[in-house]
């Protein structure tokens, strides 16, 4: 690729790209294949200047041969990732809005005002179509507002009032568009499937493969609690499948072989084979848009305040004009109060607010299902944690594991290893990891798993039943027992580490311990969230009393509760509830998807289970839980805006009435300020929440 250095300071470049245009897809993979690279940060691409700006780590020289050698046609980027990327869409819009402007103020200069007459009229009949509907359908909303203002307008020959009228609703309407589709693309691309791995069924046996690997007609195994990666059709297995995603319903539906199943939904009970019928998934990028702008759950209650209210507004604006020519004799007072409609701004901010916080916890790795959501996060006052991978660190480690039968330490990670692989926990993941680094081969070795939520797993070996999970599920479950001799020691577990029992034929064979160190992070979240206006704080967990005591403790959660199951989660949930508590529930795992399900707001942690990240409201990424914190002060943001936006719009246009009664501004000049004013609040409307406090 040919470029020009055009400004540099040390770890940041900006290049211009010879070339004669940058279309959208050319400037789409150039971003792909600079933002995959090691070395570099942050990179911007402008398609209309052919720009790039980026910011790196390294060497410059290692910078420069890796933009010498970029050559479109030799990378090859994802489909979805052009076809879905916005940059498109943005362009469009931007180019609507410029054509927009320089139509109006160059049509005002340059076409004669006979003609300019003749066009505006015709403009103005779709506005006098809208209002008529409404008057066919005994409505008195915003339509027949605007179209009365415009009408009148037009009738009394005040061309240049109906065309700022039409011009200023015009760039509303555009305006209000572009970001809500800019702010439903933006969530349905985080919604998007991410899958890199998936099971392999091959000769009867499961192998892991990366899912680019898969081609159509594959089969793959989809566990209980997974993803479903692809399109397809069940060749094998049963299960219950949560839909949510795809048809926005909470219960899952019964899949048995010969029946279809959808990428994007989960196993939420049992096991399926799949055989593949498209790989690309592309089409649930569709489908995922559909659902959100078919859904109310974009609605946040103060939205469809606003919308209901804007409309209940517009009869007393009629009265109000009316009243106006009646008491003062002139038509040109009462026409600079019809020319104010509070609705229009109301109807206009309040969306554009809303979708515009939506965008911006985007930015922070933040994604939200909905506006709703947003305000029940603003509104709540008791946080429920879920404790393992929440506020515990995501990535447990075992520390020792400790033999108690005739197997060695090595043959019982072996075997542990060969079970928690096929499940997504961050405990089973850490079984996984310590397997690898001990360089142990884990074929598969086992029949069919059978995995049970929130105990463990079972299955069987060279005829043998194999159990492991915690004990509760061991012990008193499955009624497995510790030999005498092994009594004693037992007894002398480590208690800072996590256990997991390992037991074959009934009688315990291994305990693996694992650490579950705290997130740094933690205290400090759990008081910051206090002074946002949390006033309760509660971890919940299936571990022992000891363990969940001393992370309580060290936290600073004012409640906690030990060794409690997924269906006392959600009931404590709903008994908070009905108290009269708005509840956030923070999870990661299978085990905590009915109470994400019963919260106001669930949150899931990006890298837990499938399963808690479908069902949850809202995802958050893994790195860092302070930005739960971002998320309050979002959302609280988010409520202050929509109550200023609502005070500065009846303010502003109680004044422009005052002012067109009194004489004071005609109806050309009130029906200016007023768009203006609309405009304003809707741009402000649309700028970041947390940059401006």
């Amino acid at each position: 690729m040919k470029f020009i250095i055009k400004h540099e300071i040390r770890g940041r470049l900006r290049i211009h790209v010879v070339q004669e245009k940058m279309t959208c897809a050319e400037a789409d993979t150039l971003f792909w294949y600079l933002d995959r690279q090691g070395n570099i940060t942050d990179v911007k691409v402008y398609e209309r200047t052919a720009d790039a700006v980026i910011c790196y780590t390294g060497e410059r020289a290692a910078l420069i041969r890796l933009l010498k050698n970029f050559r479109y046609e030799e990378v090859a980027v994802p489909e979805t990732i052009v076809r879905n990327s916005g940059r498109e869409l943005n362009a469009s819009y931007k180019e609507k809005l410029i054509a927009k402007v320089l139509l109006h103020y160059g049509g005002r200069l340059l076409v004669p005002a006979t003609l300019r007459a003749g066009i505006v009229t015709l403009k103005s009949l779709r506005y006098l179509a809208a209002g008529l509907r409404c008057i066919r359908e005994r409505k008195i909303e915003v339509p027949l507002l605007d179209a009365t203002a415009i009408g009148v307008s037009v009738l009394r020959r005040d061309f240049n009032t109906a065309g700022s009228v039409m011009f200023l609703l015009g760039v509303g309407e555009l305006l209000e568009e572009w970001t809500h589709k800019k702010s439903v693309g933006d969530l349905a691309r985080s919604m998007s499937l991410n899958i890199k791995k998936v099971w392999l069924k091959r000769d009867g046996q499961e192998i892991l493969v990366k899912a680019d690997q898969i081609r159509k007609g594959d089969v793959v195994t989809v566990h209980m609690g997974n993803v479903i990666p692809f399109d397809g059709e069940v060749s094998g297995g049963e299960g219950m499948v949560n839909q949510v995603s795809l048809t926005g319903e909470a219960m899952p539906v019964r899949r048995v072989p010969g029946q279809s199943v959808y990428a994007g939904t989960v196993v939420e009970e049992g096991e399926l084979d799949i055989l593949v019928k498209a790989v690309s998934g592309s089409t649930r990028f569709e489908k995922i848009v559909a659902m959100i702008e078919d859904s109310e759950k974009l609605k946040s209650s103060m939205e469809s305040r606003a919308e209901h209210l804007a409309d209940r507004l517009v009869p007393y604006t009629l009265l109000g004009t009316a009243a106006a020519g009646l008491l003062t004799r002139n038509v040109t007072k009462a026409l600079s109060v019809l020319m104010v409609d509070f609705s229009c701004a109301l109807k206009l901010a309040m969306p554009l607010t809303v979708l515009s916080a939506i965008r911006e916890a985007g930015g922070y790795g933040i994604t939200v299902k909905g506006g709703k959501f947003l305000e029940a996060v603003a509104e709540a006052d008791t946080v429920v944690f879920d404790k393992t991978g929440t506020l515990t660190k995501a990535k447990p480690t075992v520390k020792a594991v400790i033999p108690f039968g005739e197997e060695p330490e090595e043959e019982c990670l072996r075997i542990a290893a060969c079970l928690e692989e096929h499940f997504p926990h961050s405990m089973a993941k850490a079984v996984v990891d310590a397997a690898k680094k001990r360089r142990l081969a884990h074929e598969e070795m086992h029949s069919k798993v059978e995995y049970v939520v929130a105990h463990g797993i079972s299955s069987y070996i060279d005829g043998k039943k194999v159990v492991i999970g915690s004990s509760h599920f061991v012990f008193e479950d499955e009624g497995c027992t510790v030999r005498p001799e092994c009594r004693e020691r037992f007894e002398a577990l480590p208690e800072e580490y996590s256990h997991l029992y390992l037991a074959i034929e009934k009688e315990l064979v291994a305990v693996i311990c694992i650490e579950d160190p705290l997130r740094e992070e933690a205290a400090d979240m759990i008081r910051a969230l206090r002074a946002e206006g949390i006033q309760k704080t509660v971890m919940m967990t299936g571990d022992s009393e000891k363990t969940a005591a001393a992370v309580a403790r060290r936290v600073g959660v004012d409640e906690y509760y030990a060794e409690v199951l997924p269906e006392e989660k959600a009931g404590f949930v709903e008994r908070e509830k009905a108290l009269g508590h708005k509840v956030i529930m923070i999870g990661d795992g299978i085990n905590d998807s009915p109470a994400l399900s019963a919260a106001d707001a669930g949150i899931a942690i990006s890298d837990g289970a499938e399963l808690a990240r479908e069902i949850a409201d809202i995802t958050i990424a893994a790195e860092d839980l302070a930005e739960l914190v971002v998320l309050k002060r979002l959302a609280n943001g988010m409520m202050k805006r929509i109550g200023k936006n609502y005070h500065q719009i009846i303010g502003i246009n109680a004044a422009l009435i005052a002012l067109g009664i009194t004489g004071r501004i005609r109806p050309t000049s009130s029906a200016l300020l007023h768009n203006t004013s609309t405009l304003l609040i809707s741009l402000q409307s649309m700028r970041n929440l947390l940059t401006e406090e």
